[in-house]
């Protein structure tokens, strides 16, 4: 039996390309409302952390309607540049990085709001603009809570289903992820491609999850005997 590898290749790019778009937004947006208060921020972070809580396929039906060809997304990138992300790689990469967003603006922002202000202040009254106090006091300070963020958005990204399914579709060697090549290969009767790739996501989410919880643990410990060493 040959064995398709295309629908592990093709989660592991668009998982890639989901997080990093995840983190280009994610880090910024977290910094922003770590360090500011403003009328309707509970609404904002409410809107973000959306995804979290609803069915993965409500969240396939509102990107279908938004970039599908009549809706307002869709009909501006057509319009416009002649694109379209409905039933394409695009639509499962926009799928993987709404439904993982969360977890990095999340993860982030808890760090952010973890870092001492006095060194952030300390670093304004030198004359470093906010920028530089974010990109050389702000980051490196958050780095674990950043690293945890990005760790487990790659991982939501490689797995997601119902959102890719609604938006990306089936399309074999075209969008069929792992877990949408799981699904189409339990239904159709060929058991052993889904316990293959079963195993393999299962292995994969086993070992992120491991290393995750081990390394926080050494910065942790890192972090008490530098404090313990003042």
């Amino acid at each position: 039996m040959s064995f398709d590898y295309t629908p592990i290749i093709l989660s592991l790019k668009v998982a890639t390309a989901a997080v990093i778009i995840v983190v280009l937004l994610g880090i910024p947006l977290a910094g922003h409302m770590a360090r500011r208060n403003f009328p309707g921020k509970d609404l904002v972070e409410a809107f973000v952390t959306l995804p979290l809580v609803l069915p993965p396929s409500v969240v396939g039906f509102i990107l279908l309607w938004l970039f599908g060809k009549n809706g307002p997304l869709g009909q501006f990138l057509t319009g416009v540049f002649h694109v379209s992300v409905v039933f394409n790689l695009a639509g499962a990469v926009i799928a993987a990085a709404v439904v993982s967003f969360p977890m990095m603006y999340q993860s982030a922002k808890a760090a952010m709001e973890g870092v001492d202000k006095t060194l952030e202040n300390a670093a304004r009254t030198l004359g470093a603009g906010e920028l530089r106090v974010f990109l050389t006091i702000t980051i490196p300070l958050s780095w674990p809570g950043i690293v945890s963020g990005f760790i487990l958005s790659f991982a939501r990204s490689l797995g997601e289903f119902g959102a890719t399914l609604m938006i990306a579709g089936n399309i074999p060697g075209k969008t069929q992820t792992m877990p949408i090549a799981i699904y189409m290969a339990n239904e159709g009767g060929d058991t052993a491609t889904a316990m293959i790739l079963v195993v393999i996501m299962t292995v994969f989410s086993f070992l992120v999850i491991f290393w995750l919880n081990r390394w926080s643990k050494r910065q942790q410990k890192g972090f008490i005997q530098e404090e313990g060493s003042e």
